[in-house]
């Protein structure tokens, strides 16, 4: 017999088996409009390939996951829930990022005062200074991952952190999300990341970053 964590992990694999499929967001621009920062052909690839796969895979381990906890094997469950988390984290930040980003007709890479700049200011000494200590925070990463600029709620202030992989971040509220995955940027900068980390804050959307840390402030 299970206990009460499994029955309650076949409860919610059960409620999981009926819920709406994860879906690929639209994005709020079209695949041209980031560039030259960014090519509207890694724009394409990286949003109708990579990201739908992430989604498709993760209906797929969401369903596999609920049938077998439903069949009491824990075991397999475990296993699957790696899956889970790998695409899971895939379809979150990659969520996250194309809001993350606008057309410069749109302010992208603008960052006009208020309470975003003046936290950079403060936790950072100014707006270049955080890119410059966040663009080398991405070159440190060993393999694929993010960068993160994230608010941290126990002593509010910003800071900059990366995760391994498709790992969202957890420890912090995400303001500021960077791909450092190759297939974001590697079509057309080739093994020249440090020029698209330099070139994309001409599209980072600090509008949507600084209501996100208003948000949670709240």
């Amino acid at each position: 017999m299970f206990g009460f964590a499994s029955r309650r992990a076949v409860s919610m694999a059960t409620r999981m088996g009926v819920r709406s499929k994860h879906t690929l967001p639209e994005l709020p621009y079209s695949y041209g409009a980031l560039e030259p920062a960014i090519s509207g052909q890694i724009m394409e690839v990286h949003h109708a390939k990579h990201h739908q796969t992430y989604v498709n895979a993760l209906n797929t381990f969401e369903t596999q996951l609920s049938e077998t906890l439903a069949k009491g094997d824990i075991k397999g469950a475990i296993a699957l829930q790696r899956m889970v988390t790998f695409n899971g984290g895939g379809h979150i930040n990659h969520s996250l990022f194309w809001k993350n980003l606008a057309p410069s007709s749109q302010g992208g890479g603008q960052l006009d005062s208020g309470e975003l700049r003046s936290a950079i200011e403060r936790d950072f000494g100014g707006v270049d200074e955080m890119k410059q200590k966040f663009n080398a925070a991405l070159a440190g990463i060993q393999g694929s991952g993010w960068g993160w600029l994230g608010y941290n709620a126990q002593n509010g202030r910003l800071d900059i952190v990366t995760t391994a992989n498709q790992d969202p971040l957890t420890t912090h509220t995400p303001l500021i999300g960077i791909d450092a995955w190759e297939h974001a940027f590697y079509l057309q900068y080739k093994n020249d990341k440090a020029t698209y980390f330099k070139n994309i804050w001409n599209v980072i959307n600090f509008e949507e970053a600084e209501k996100r840390l208003l948000a949670a402030k709240q």
